[in-house]
């Protein structure tokens, strides 16, 4: 099971679950105001080590749309499948939203295929 560290704080997290959802069970109210549909960007995190090497279209596609490529990713399109250590940039206190927003679903929406970064460039 990987560990993820969040704010120099480690957790063993499920293989596989997507990241927006571990780093909630873990208490932390980071944003996901599209519900984890790759459209808000609320739910970005930075990464200080074990970044995903592959990124899906939509997250890529969002990205590039917000000047935010290379600068953040977005936890609700990345899957738990290695140690990763991070920040969550926007979060319920942060923001000072009423809530977080609709629940994200299991598994990554909209588009679950991931592709190698070099592709995507």
């Amino acid at each position: 099971m990987p560990n993820l560290t969040i704010d120099g704080k480690t957790y063993t997290v499920e293989e596989g679950k997507r990241l927006v959802l571990a780093i909630e069970e873990q208490g932390i109210n980071i944003g996901h105001r599209c519900g984890g549909n790759a459209r808000c960007t609320t739910c970005r995190v930075v990464f200080e080590s074990g970044e995903p090497n592959t990124m899906t279209a939509a997250e890529y596609d969002k990205l590039f749309e917000r000047e935010l490529l290379g600068k953040a990713r977005l936890s609700c399109q990345i899957t738990c499948d290695q140690d990763m250590s991070l920040s969550p940039m926007m979060t319920l206190e942060s923001e000072g939203w009423s809530d977080t927003g609709p629940e994200p679903e299991e598994t990554v929406t909209p588009d679950s295929v991931w592709y190698p970064l070099e592709e995507l460039k």
